[in-house]
């Protein structure tokens, strides 16, 4: 993995959060608990890890 990829986990339950929340979620490409997904390191993707930080981790 290069420096210009980040690993994306999600950690925390989207049960019982905003409609918003969730969609950012998916669209990550997290549908899964403790699942792992790889995105390139840009602006669009870190800004949408922001609204969601209390619900993933981030491996860089």
């Amino acid at each position: 993995m290069s420096k210009k990829e980040i690993k994306i986990k999600l950690t925390r339950s989207t049960i019982g959060r905003t409609k918003k929340q969730k969609r950012t979620v998916e669209a990550l490409g997290l549908r899964k608990m403790n699942q792992v997904v790889t995105h390139k390191n840009n602006p669009a993707i870190l800004g949408m890890v922001e609204k969601i930080k209390h619900l993933v981790t981030v491996v860089e």
